[in-house]
């Protein structure tokens, strides 16, 4: 029983869980996802603007480079993901995991052979 396909966006501030993330997803049948580099409005303002300079003692000396991954997702298996994130060492409701949701997705337009 599916409740509707959701986008779903991982923003990972710890990389050495970006493998194992991935490699749950894929076992839950989410193969189209897409990775990205990213970075917080904190750390940006800190690091690459100069006036913000002062953030980098609240912040820490060091970047730390998070990876924000988005792909479609049937929406009962969000919870699942949840769960076996957890069982793995990966809580997002931990500090400085991360952040994880969904939201709906009304339409797709793309070639029925990518959407597999």
């Amino acid at each position: 029983m599916s409740n509707g396909m959701k986008l779903l966006f991982i923003v990972l501030n710890k990389e050495k869980h970006l493998e194992d993330v991935l490699s749950i997803l894929v076992e839950l049948g989410v193969s189209g996802a897409t990775i990205i580099d990213s970075m917080g409005l904190g750390q940006f303002l800190a690091y690459e603007v100069p006036i913000f300079v002062g953030l980098r003692q609240l912040m820490g000396e060091e970047k730390t480079p998070s990876k924000t991954i988005f792909a479609l997702i049937e929406g009962d298996k969000f919870l699942e993901l949840k769960k076996i994130l957890k069982e793995e060492g990966i809580d997002f409701t931990e500090p400085g995991i991360g952040i994880m949701f969904t939201v709906p997705v009304n339409e797709i337009v793309k070639s029925e052979e990518e959407l597999t």
